[in-house]
């Protein structure tokens, strides 16, 4: 929230990082946008709701929360709308048949 993106310097009206270690499928450690919290931050521990795959690009994101709050597809998309409005994007959510 309130960051600069590296490469086409858009700020992020949302805070956005990344998973250390985990790698999607760009070979970049594993984006998540942070959902729920209205004041920058620096570190997270929440619960992934969903994630954002990237049908035309090599990129998903996850999508954090604190823990009780939930969040309609559309309600996502309103928030991730400023970077994801380039990209055909899938919200992937599990359900109780989704084998863990």
């Amino acid at each position: 929230m309130g960051s600069a993106h590296p490469d086409y310097g858009f700020m992020y009206p949302v805070n956005y990082g990344y998973v250390e270690n985990v790698f999607a499928p760009d070979n970049e450690e594993l984006d998540a946008y942070i959902l729920g919290i209205e004041t920058p931050i620096n570190d997270f521990t929440g619960r992934c709701i969903a994630v954002l795959h990237r049908l035309d690009d090599d990129d998903d994101k996850l999508i954090i929360v604190p823990d009780g709050l939930t969040l309609t597809d559309d309600q996502i998309m309103n928030q991730v709308n400023f970077q994801e409005q380039y990209f055909k994007t899938a919200i992937l959510r599990r359900t109780e048949d989704t084998p863990v």
